[in-house]
């Protein structure tokens, strides 16, 4: 999969010679991404970036969603996708993640806007939901913008590091979906 959102934002599934890209972003900017990712401390070197490449092509194969490779003005940004998507609810979690000097141009919120267009009319999903955690006010803004309704927060719900967090639960139903 290759999608090119615009001129300088692309999508596109990731592949093995991607680990060098994922992991020098994340060593570049690990402080700044450990502090709402539980993932950082554990990607080490670029064998872990390696994983996670070979998990996500797993689970396109398997066709239990997909994680897509972000890539603005031919730099590799971050990544979007699903948790394992529930086909017998027909729903899915979607998660993200930008490197710190990519932010502030919309690259996410345009890419979660083509990714739930696409969950809705190409997937034929019911229901899409984002959790992020409650003082992450930029990636609570992803969602906000894009109209989705915030459902409530789980209290305690993950451990970050060293201590547990809330998460503010937002979901968008097809029926209420108005962008594509």
């Amino acid at each position: 999969m290759r999608i090119e959102l615009d001129a300088d934002l692309t999508l596109k599934s990731l592949e093995p010679k991607d680990a060098e890209a994922i992991f020098a972003l994340t060593d570049s900017c690990r402080d700044y991404l450990r502090e709402w990712l539980p993932w950082v401390d554990a990607t080490r070197n670029s064998d872990h970036s390696r994983a996670f490449i070979q998990h996500c092509q797993s689970q396109e194969a398997s066709n239990n969603g997909f994680n897509a490779g972000i890539w603005f003005k031919g730099e590799f940004a971050g990544c979007i996708g699903f948790h394992p998507i529930n086909w017998a609810n027909h729903c899915a979690s979607l998660g993200y993640w930008l490197g710190e000097g990519f932010q502030g141009h919309g690259i996410m919120t345009r890419a979660c806007q083509w990714l739930v267009d696409y969950s809705f009319n190409e997937l034929g999903l019911n229901r899409i939901e984002i959790r992020c955690g409650d003082s992450n006010f930029k990636s609570r803004a992803i969602p906000e913008k894009l109209g989705f309704t915030r459902e409530g927060q789980i209290r305690d719900a993950a451990w970050l590091n060293d201590h547990y967090i809330d998460l503010i639960v937002y979901g968008m139903l097809k029926r209420e979906w108005r962008r594509g």
